[in-house]
């Protein structure tokens, strides 16, 4: 028995978004949102894509949306890669998600909370030790909630789970392990048969399962990820290394400092180079961190190659 890799979007909304899933988000979402209680009756899963309402305004595409049966909107999010400003990009589709609940002439009143729940396979904060970290508007010199905290965010670093299959005791564990584990399994664990929800996502999960077309359309997925983790761990290390060499033979701190940012930068250009065929400009430099201009420019170089 094999499972697909719940951390790619495809996998993600197969297991959580399709219509056979809905006992499994609320499981899910009671394990991360709720620590495990049972808060939610019942829900709704939605449509996630957000068409923009304004000219100008940027879409906005979510892994899972759902509404609670108090009217509180959940979207999820599976993040693979370390974009740059991926946490301006989750403030974003917060706001915006709370922002248009409102049809023309409808009161404030009418607003809803939403959560926003985003699970990276990366460390968000890096400086932090916290699996699971959530974020509400407080005062800032004495801590104290806003009167109406619509928005909250809460982040799982999946990379900061290191509990081993033995040592799994909540359903928090065992939906954290689901995720970052299930595509090395073989069989479900015998600590997670009980959970009815757990058992449901497996089998959705099993790629005995899956039509050959799916299969396919997973694999060329999972590959494009591992490329674009390859290609950005070497284009860095490249640049470090570059930046290194070049720091060294300055022979001085200031030197090595500029060394290492030359370096760095290059890697950047490297990591470009091997996307341009694959990504438009905007998502190149959301992932490397150049310009739009530095991007085009590289364009044209290799035009003229």
């Amino acid at each position: 028995m094999r499972f697909i890799n719940p951390k790619t979007d495809y996998a993600f909304k197969k297991i959580f978004g399709s219509a056979e899933s809905k006992n499994i988000l609320i499981s899910f979402l009671n394990a991360l949102v709720y620590d495990g209680n049972p808060t939610i009756e019942d829900l709704e899963i939605i449509a996630p894509n957000l068409p923009p309402q304004l000219e100008g305004l940027k879409d906005t595409y979510l892994d899972v949306k759902a509404r609670l049966n108090d009217g509180t909107l959940v979207i999820i999010e599976m993040q693979v890669l370390n974009v740059q400003s991926f946490g301006k990009r989750v403030l974003f589709n917060a706001a915006k998600t709370y922002a248009f609940q409102l049809q023309r002439g409808q009161g404030y009143r009418y607003l809803k909370p939403v959560i926003a729940l985003t699970l990276t396979d990366f460390e968000m904060f890096p400086e932090r030790d916290r699996l699971i970290s959530r974020f509400i508007y407080k005062e800032k010199s004495e801590g104290w909630d806003y009167i109406d905290n619509d928005i909250e965010l809460i982040f799982v670093e999946l990379p900061k789970f290191t509990k081993e299959l033995n040592q799994l005791e909540t359903l928090t564990d065992k939906w954290i392990y689901f995720m970052k584990f299930a595509r090395s399994l073989t069989e479900i664990p015998e600590n997670m048969e009980e959970i009815v929800e757990l058992q449901q996502a497996f089998e959705i999960a099993n790629q005995a399962g899956l039509t050959l077309e799916e299969l396919e359309e997973l694999e060329r997925r999972e590959m494009f990820i591992y490329d674009q983790q390859g290609a950005i761990a070497l284009g860095l290390e490249q640049g470090r290394q570059e930046g290194l060499e070049q720091g060294l033979e300055q022979g001085r701190q200031q030197g090595l400092e500029q060394g290492l940012e030359q370096g760095l930068e290059q890697g950047k250009r490297n990591v470009a180079r091997n996307l341009l065929g694959q990504l438009n400009d905007e998502a190149i430099a959301q992932a490397t961190g150049l310009s739009l201009e530095a991007i085009a420019a590289l364009r044209q170089e290799m035009m003229n190659d």
